[in-house]
């Protein structure tokens, strides 16, 4: 057997576009539970409150840890530059086009074995 320590999944949104995945190993799932952890509960303890700030706060921790999970998974991103320089996890959430961002974070949630209900949070 040969484990391959990363997979390579091609963009729709952008052909020749590539990103470059962690693939999940036990250590790599502690890791991200411990990461994630505080903000699902802070996330689970504001989307129950009724007012619009409650779900503002919500809404931000989701964001949040989106952001988390990405930069937890995508190792690289291939034939993408942003502002003239070669794309990053980090570029590609601060400046990157946000379709494309989406397309990277769900390529690292499928990785995860993320249900529908999961990739919600």
């Amino acid at each position: 057997m040969n484990w391959q320590g990363r997979t390579f999944v091609p963009s729709l949104v952008c052909p020749g576009v590539e990103f470059v995945i962690a693939r999940m190993s036990f250590g790599r799932r502690l890791e991200l539970m411990k990461r994630v952890r505080e903000l699902a509960t802070r996330a689970e303890f504001f989307e129950a409150g009724c007012d619009a700030r409650n779900h503002m706060e919500a809404s931000l921790l989701g964001g949040e840890m989106d952001r988390l999970y990405l930069e937890w998974g995508l190792e690289e991103i291939r034939g993408l530059e942003l502002d003239g320089a070669p794309a990053t996890p980090l570029s590609l959430t601060e400046r990157g086009p946000e379709a494309l961002f989406r397309e990277a974070l769900d390529a690292v949630r499928a990785e995860c074995g993320l249900n529908e209900d999961e990739r919600k949070n």
